[in-house]
């Protein structure tokens, strides 16, 4: 399943004017949500996609509107009643709503970060992989972060959030194989929080510490296209 969390307050577009959630914001001719779904579009007759919100805005209307747009096949809704203490906790109500399997893979995906032909990863590895992070080279304390291990297969030997720990930044796309993982590293996790608020790179840290297989995958810079503050927002509308 692929699972977009999208139950953030939009503080800093509040805070800019804007009275929509950024989702819902017109960005040539589409809305950001549409574009940052087409992200998945080689996905779109083959997998379940989760979308989790609050229940502000109409959202649920809007996202069904959207996702008719754009073909989806199996496009489904959790609306939550509030906030929630962080993208992880979102997930997990999200996917219990939607009871998916202990067993199903699990695909989470930021709602203001497009990847124009996302395919998953192609590399021996992947048939063995217990979860994966995509990242791209940079630097910056915005990211989370992943520090590679040594030799020729692409593991992670440490997970981060908003602390450089190598230049390998995540995308915002975050794999684990089986539902039943990210639940128990959620768990560990909430027990001995490792930052303010329940984010999901940490928990793979839990995983990896029980000899899990994590992986990254790295893309180049320019195929991820980010739009989560009003900055970028507004150069993506100036842009061509």
């Amino acid at each position: 399943m692929i699972v977009i969390p999208m139950a953030g307050l939009s503080a800093r577009f509040a805070r800019a004017g804007y009275d929509l959630p950024k989702y819902m914001l017109p960005l040539h001719g589409r809305s950001v949500f549409a574009h940052a779904v087409e992200s998945f579009s080689a996905y779109f007759a083959t997998h379940p996609f989760l979308f989790i919100a609050r229940d502000i805005a109409d959202t649920e209307a809007f996202v069904r509107r959207e996702c008719a747009r754009l073909g989806l096949r199996d496009a489904r809704v959790a609306l939550l009643a509030g906030p929630t203490a962080g993208q992880a906790e979102t997930v997990e109500l999200g996917i219990a709503q939607a009871g998916l399997g202990r067993d199903d893979p699990l695909t989470i995906f930021n709602i203001d970060t497009f990847r124009p032909g996302f395919r998953f990863p192609a590399g021996s590895w992947w048939e063995h992989s217990d979860g994966y992070l995509e990242v791209f080279r940079g630097s910056g304390a915005n990211w989370s972060y992943v520090r590679p291990a040594p030799g020729s297969e692409p593991l992670a030997l440490e997970t981060a959030e908003k602390r450089p720990i190598s230049d390998l930044c995540c995308t915002g796309l975050y794999h684990f194989a089986r539902a039943s993982d990210f639940n128990a590293a959620l768990a560990r996790e909430r027990a001995a929080p490792s930052a303010p608020e329940l984010y999901v790179a940490p928990l793979y840290n839990h995983l990896i510490a029980e000899r899990a297989r994590i992986h990254y995958e790295i893309v180049e810079t320019k195929d991820v296209v980010f739009c989560g503050v009003p900055a970028e927002y507004e150069a993506l509308l100036g842009g061509a």
